[in-house]
């Protein structure tokens, strides 16, 4: 596939007003989520679950692509047609998850780092044939006394880079996830600071491996405090913190950036997002690529009759989608 086409299909999946659903939960990671709500871990119910979302009417208005996990993009709806095949027909773009998930690094304890780039070439080549336009891979950094060191930073940069230029060699478009996590009593200028030095790092390494930018895209996580900071950053604070950071370490030529919500509230996620977007002319779309902030409310509701709630619980998801695709116009009015 040539730059030009994976620049189109990056700027599709940031389109004015539409965002990225993540349903790219490990099954280990869905079986924490079914279980809190009481829903049993069968592969029929994450089946039945991932088509609850996906085939949610109405959904292309606000979502322009999905990241499904390795089993979603080989599963099919009830009546038999494949996931991606529902997705194309309705212009959502299916994204697949490439990563091995985090491992500890070795020499730094508490620290981890990104695996999965074995054999990577040959699963991105049948992910493609599957119908996967664009891939993601998740990079965690961890704040505390003594972390994150550069050692980790670069580490995970690197990966990301490995992983990106093998997409684009496979046609798909490379979304790079350098998460900061909230975790942590720091405050919001700790991790203003942190999250420059990874984006820093992380740029570096996709120019070193001569990965195409126009044809990439960024999963952000936003500059907040630390979960368990005393002093809680206000909705401006966060999003002034987050564009000035963004625009000192990433190039104008993205096409786009999608924020994670890793762990905020459905609303902030929300506010901060439109705030964001309030803020006059960006150098880049600033859009969303959440996933409980877009599923909890949902999963919560069909929990509780997976048949008699199934369309109450689609309606939930459009309302997420809509509520996020207005704040990714800074329209949204809470």
């Amino acid at each position: 596939m040539s730059i030009e086409q994976l620049a189109e299909t990056a700027r599709a999946m940031v389109a004015p007003g539409k965002g990225i659903i993540a349903i790219d939960e490990s099954n280990s990671t869905i079986a924490k989520r079914f279980e809190a709500v009481g829903i049993p871990n069968t592969e029929e119910n994450r089946r039945a679950y991932r088509e609850l979302l996906l085939t949610t009417p109405k959904l292309n208005e606000h979502i322009s692509g999905a990241i499904l996990f390795d089993e979603t993009i080989r599963q099919s709806t009830k009546d038999g047609v494949p996931f991606t095949k529902v997705m194309m027909d309705n212009g959502i773009i299916p994204g697949i998850k490439v990563d091995k998930g985090t491992h500890p690094l070795a020499g730094f304890p508490g620290e981890v780092v990104t695996e999965g780039l074995d054999g990577l070439r040959d699963r991105l080549k049948e992910y493609a044939k599957l119908g996967a336009k664009f891939a993601k891979w998740r990079a965690v950094i961890t704040i505390s006394e003594d972390a994150p060191s550069s050692a980790c930073i670069d580490a995970n940069a690197h990966a990301l880079a490995r992983y990106a230029a093998l997409c684009q060699e496979c046609g798909l478009v490379p979304m790079v996830e350098p998460e900061v996590l909230m975790d942590g009593d720091h405050d919001i200028e700790t991790c203003y600071e942190v999250t420059e030095v990874t984006l820093r790092a992380l740029f570096d390494a996709l120019y070193q491996f001569n990965v195409m930018l126009e044809g990439t895209i960024l999963k952000a996580s936003m500059v907040v405090s630390g979960k368990d900071c005393a002093e809680q950053a206000s909705v401006d604070e966060v999003a002034e913190s987050t564009v000035m950071c963004l625009k000192s370490a990433v190039p104008a030529i993205l096409p786009g950036i999608v924020f994670l919500s890793g762990g905020q509230s459905d609303e902030d996620a929300t506010a901060h997002l439109n705030a964001m977007n309030q803020m006059g002319p960006l150098p880049w779309p600033l859009s969303f690529s959440y996933g409980r902030a877009m599923q909890s409310a949902a999963l919560k509701l069909w929990s509780q009759d997976l048949v008699g709630n199934f369309a109450k619980a689609q309606d939930t998801v459009y309302a997420r989608a809509r509520d996020n695709g207005m704040a990714a116009l800074g329209k949204w009015e809470g």
